[in-house]
């Protein structure tokens, strides 16, 4: 429980994100509602600002806040690809269980495989946010 309380303070949430000095992170789906001590954990690990949508150089990480309602899971994570380095990693943050916006786990599972990613994992970030980690599925050409 110490660690969940930790990671809703905002202390070593980029740490359980695996985020880590130097990497260029990008932030999608950015609203009133995402936790600024997990994004202000982030920018101070990595040293410098999260890219916003726009951004067009490769990137290591993507941050995608996502909602309930927000529209196509699929297409939200397709897009999450477009700057995504070779061995990048997408984590889907998500209100959790019981939040205004909660995403079913299924629902991730189903859009991920779909989008050319695999889930390998989901953790409690904060005291409001899931992550679940999803990386690109091997391709063979």
């Amino acid at each position: 429980m110490g660690a969940t309380a930790d990671a809703a303070a905002g202390g070593g949430a980029a740490q359980r994100l695996s985020v880590t000095a130097g990497q260029v992170v990008q932030e999608l789906g950015y609203d009133a509602d995402v936790d600024h001590d997990l994004r202000d954990d982030v920018e101070d690990v990595i040293g410098s600002e999260m890219l916003d949508e726009d951004a067009v150089e490769a990137v290591d990480v993507v941050l995608l806040w996502w909602r309930e309602g927000d529209g196509d899971l699929v297409d939200a994570l397709v897009d999450s690809l477009t700057s995504l380095g070779e061995s990048g990693i997408v984590w889907l943050l998500s209100p959790k269980s019981g939040r205004p916006g909660h995403v079913e786990p299924a629902d991730i599972d189903d859009a991920a495989p779909t989008a050319g990613l695999h889930a390998t994992s989901t953790i409690a970030v904060t005291a409001d946010w899931s992550g679940t980690r999803l990386v690109a599925r091997s391709r063979k050409a």
